[in-house]
């Protein structure tokens, strides 16, 4: 099994973060993935609450991948599986969201995966540099709502 674990740390509360993590259509505004495909999703809350067993398929250039929401635990984890992803198998992912000493929040992006044969050393670099971008760009998109609105 291959891993990788990416943190970054944002100066908006874990409410923020949180409210963009568990709504697939907030993702490609703040991650490396270009659209949320709603044809291949399933289970998606109309509200931004996507529930565990929801399958959220998002676009990549023309690469599609899903994941399942596996667990949720408000304002602190999200988790998630891979259901469909043609480079990588055995995916299992956590988020796990930490009040930051002085405000804020850390949040930890770490997950375990197989690759294709012959893709490992590829996709180890690859993963480790997407989701670093990807839990940077949360952070910050994050902390930006948080200027725009303080009250929450």
């Amino acid at each position: 099994m291959l891993d990788y674990a990416a943190t970054a740390t944002s100066t908006a509360p874990p409410a923020f973060v949180w409210r963009l993590l568990v709504d697939a259509r907030t993702w490609p505004t703040w991650s490396t993935v270009d659209s949320l495909v709603t044809e291949r999703s399933s289970g998606l809350d109309p509200d931004g609450r996507d529930p565990v067993g929801a399958v959220r398929a998002f676009r990549t250039g023309r690469t599609v991948t899903g994941e399942r929401l596996t667990g949720l635990v408000e304002e602190k984890q999200l988790t998630y599986e891979d259901a469909f992803n043609s480079a990588i198998h055995d995916y299992r992912a956590v988020i796990d969201l930490t009040p930051a000493p002085g405000g804020g929040t850390v949040i930890h992006w770490h997950g375990t995966y197989a690759a294709r044969w012959g893709m490992g050393w590829l996709m180890k670099r690859v993963m480790r540099r997407v989701m670093q971008q990807m839990a940077d760009g949360l952070a910050s998109h994050a902390a930006e709502l948080a200027r725009q609105d303080p009250a929450g």
